[in-house]
């Protein structure tokens, strides 16, 4: 893949983009703010953009604004929010029409690189990527909603933001389908959504929801 990194933390970009040289990715630009963003992926066009959404000057939602101008202007580039924080302003913007090409992953839960760079090529191949962390406040769920899964809804609402399919679900968590379509009909409801007729892409389904809201 080649990939521009966004973000002011020197050590996490300079880290970040040595780590993905040395699994085999290019690397074409690490910048430190929304306007340096902005250039590099205008002129490398990248597979994808993996961005921070608090940089400078005012470090609030530069990088999230950046990401919305990014999908307007080069819709083929992935969209990867890498944060601190979880932040939704803006994000319905940015999967309004379609969810494929972005994901939202928190600094704090990642705790694999490999599974790091499998969501990104997901992202970059036009797939989803997203924190299940993030999801509720992404729906505007109730506060404590997430609290009221079990630890096994926990395990399969990951692999949905992942954009998993129930049979590969199935087989990742060692169960039978039916067993995972009971798991995810009982996180909807607990998140408050209404039924769904996608039974593939899980978190696509979600979203659309989101954005229909």
């Amino acid at each position: 893949m080649r990939v521009v990194i966004a973000d002011d933390a020197v050590i996490l970009r300079d880290g970040l983009a040595q780590l993905l040289e040395l699994r085999g990715h290019t690397v074409v630009a690490a910048v430190r703010d929304a306007e340096a963003l902005e250039r590099a992926v205008a002129e490398h066009v990248p597979d994808i953009a993996v961005i921070d959404i608090r940089m400078p000057p005012t470090h609030t939602d530069e990088g999230l604004r950046a990401a919305l101008r990014l999908r307007r202007d080069h819709p083929g580039v992935g969209i990867l929010l890498f944060s601190q924080y979880v932040e939704t302003r803006y994000v319905k913007d940015l999967v309004a029409g379609s969810a494929a090409g972005v994901g939202y992953l928190l600094k704090e839960r990642v705790a694999d690189l490999d599974d790091f760079v499998d969501a990104l090529r997901r992202v970059a191949g036009g797939g989803t990527a997203l924190d299940p962390e993030v999801l509720p406040h992404l729906l505007g769920a109730p506060r404590g909603a997430l609290d009221a899964l079990t630890p096994r809804e926990r395990e399969v609402l990951a692999l949905m933001a992942e954009g998993r399919t129930n049979d590969a679900i199935a087989r990742r968590l060692v169960v039978s389908g039916r067993a995972v379509e009971k798991h995810i009909a009982n996180i909807f409801t607990k998140l408050g959504l209404p039924p769904s007729g996608d039974d593939h892409r899980r978190v696509l389904a979600v979203l659309r929801y989101l954005e229909g809201t």
